[in-house]
């Protein structure tokens, strides 16, 4: 009666589990999916903005009127790292390239390619995907140049794509984009490119985990729920992808739910084993004939819980084999979030290494004129500025710590704080006071802390830069909290003479060299991303005031310009 009990106990467990287990991990590759599709769109969408912010850039403007394009190649270098493309392409009126991030392709004849021709035939940003000499596929975004009603030329954006995929690539999903007519364009398996999703399957696949299970299990969609315990077969998920017709589709293995299930039902065994040995225990009482049977029961029982045991201790090395993994990825997660504030740590470096170069040269020059006790002076100087580089670096290696890329509570007194950090090595160069009024309780929005924090410090470098000609520099921050939460920066500077323009990207009153003009335009942008915006005014005792207005946590606000 007892063993019957335990075999309907166990495999009433077996199922409940295998389904439960089963269903977490079908969440789970769902919730991937669908972070898989954000980000392929973000990269899209963001790449389509890029082409409209270069055909307005004057620069490449001017090149194509006067036929000079010495320093395009250079121009455009100086976006592909902020923009994250993966090449940047000018071309003029008949097609031919005159500048590019790759300067193997400048000279290439493209006036007979389609995103050039309907490019120039629409006023509009164009998509094209198509497939070069390699065989491999390239998406593309292109947009005629235009002035005074004339047109001069093309200006071509690449989607790097690569980097995609190698986000997508996990220890278990294997994952494929597919056009408007069913052909894999994009994959985490180079081979499949190309094909449609069922020859890509019958294709032998290269070495992976998943890879093996695809290779294995030809034909995934007839397996029951057997095959999902034993690890032989794979999930697939497809999602609907929201440009020109795409769909992902990304398969998922089930080798982890019959480890997890069998450690279960391993305690359940045992504990069966355990009363069938007392029970046994207790028969022997009765009888002396029966002693040596029970005996050798009970020793079998033993053996037993040792195998179970030796599987238990199996299960928990797994887990936290797992529980290590899962840690790593976390890891790699929050360092992407790295490269949004590398461009603002790269400048601040780029300062202390123009002046490092200065005090080499005059060091330099003071050793040949034997002068050794002011070129120790140089010395000096350079050591300064190599602790200042270092503390820049250690503001970038905590970064490396935070982030997420989905949005979440934030506290804005704390993204403040941060912010004030990282610009705290050209603080330091000044004597510049700083005037901070934040709330004693926390101020609460939904966001991102990364990109709300690069839009503060863009405000207060532009602060800093705003009061370099006052003898008495002073900027003050403000936050309050109301029907908004409103984060004013206000300096005493010269105010901002042209209000109109001050949103537009590439508008800058910098020196060149200094910076491009898109600071302002980037932030807005962020802020809008937020559900807020970011506004600009002249103060009436002088200077500038910028304020970011942002929804308070569980409300929402409409953004504006």
């Amino acid at each position: 009666m007892i063993c019957f009990i335990a075999v309907v106990v166990i495999y009433i467990t077996n199922q409940f589990l295998t389904e439960r287990f089963t269903d977490t991990i079908r969440n789970r590759s769902e919730v991937r999916l669908a972070l898989y599709v954000n980000n392929l769109m973000s990269e899209l969408q963001r790449s389509s903005v890029v082409p409209q912010l270069l055909a307005r850039d004057p620069e490449l403007i001017t090149a194509l009127e006067d036929n000079d394009y010495s320093l395009s190649t250079a121009r455009l270098l100086s976006f592909v790292d902020e923009i994250g493309a993966a090449s940047l392409m000018l071309l003029d009126g008949d097609g031919r390239a005159v500048a590019a991030t790759d300067r193997n392709r400048l000279g290439e004849n493209h006036r007979n390619n389609p995103y050039f021709v309907n490019a120039l035939r629409n006023s509009r940003t164009i998509y094209t995907t198509f497939r070069d000499e390699d065989n491999a596929y390239a998406f593309v975004y292109s947009r005629r140049i235009e002035a005074a009603g004339q047109t001069l030329g093309v200006i071509m954006v690449e989607v790097d794509a690569s980097r995609l995929e190698q986000g997508w690539a996990g220890v278990s999903d294997a994952v494929l984009v597919t056009n408007s007519e069913g052909e894999i364009i994009m994959s985490t398996e180079p081979r499949w490119r190309g094909l449609n999703e069922e020859e890509a399957l019958q294709r032998e696949s290269a070495p992976s985990a998943i890879q093996r299970a695809l290779r294995a299990t030809q034909g995934w969609s007839a397996w029951t729920v057997d095959a999902y315990l034993e690890g032989e077969a794979v999930m697939r998920r497809e999602a609907r992808v929201p440009h020109h017709g795409w769909r992902m589709v990304s398969f998922t293995t089930y080798a982890s739910v019959r480890e997890r299930v069998n450690g279960i039902l391993a305690l359940e065994v045992m504990g069966f084993a355990i009363l069938l040995a007392v029970l046994f225990g207790l028969l022997s009482r009765k009888t002396a004939s029966r002693l040596v049977f029970f005996q050798r029961e009970s020793a079998e029982l033993r053996a037993l819980n040792r195998r179970l045991q030796r599987e238990i201790a199996q299960r928990e090395k797994v887990e936290k084999t797992l529980e290590v993994a899962e840690q790593t990825i976390a890891q790699s997660s929050k360092l992407a979030a790295l490269g949004e504030m590398s461009a603002a740590v790269s400048h601040e470096l780029n300062q202390p290494l123009a002046a490092m170069k200065t005090y080499l040269a005059g060091a330099r020059l003071l050793l040949q004129r034997k002068r050794p006790e002011e070129a120790m002076s140089s010395f000096q100087r350079i050591d300064d500025l190599l602790e200042r580089m270092g503390a820049i670096t250690r503001q970038l290696k905590s970064y490396a710590r935070k982030g997420s890329e989905a949005f979440e509570p934030v506290d804005t007194r704390a993204a403040v704080s941060s912010a004030l950090a990282m610009m705290e090595p050209q603080l330091k160069t000044r004597d510049i006071n700083i005037i901070r009024t934040l709330p004693n309780e926390p101020v609460m929005i939904q966001g991102d802390r990364l990109r709300l924090e690069q839009v503060i410090i863009n405000l207060l470098r532009n602060a800093l830069d705003a009061t370099k000609s006052k003898p008495d520099p002073q900027i003050e921050i403000l936050l309050v909290e109301g029907d908004s939460v409103t984060l004013s920066v206000r300096d005493n500077g010269d105010g901002i003479a042209d209000l109109d323009e001050l949103f537009e990207p590439f508008y800058t009153t910098k020196q060149p060299g200094d910076g491009v003009g898109l600071g302002l335009a980037i932030s807005s942008g962020i802020v809008n991303d937020l559900g807020g915006r970011l506004t600009a005014y002249n103060a009436a005792t002088g200077g500038a005031v910028f304020e970011v207005q942002l929804p308070p946590l569980g409300k929402s606000m409409a953004a504006a310009e």
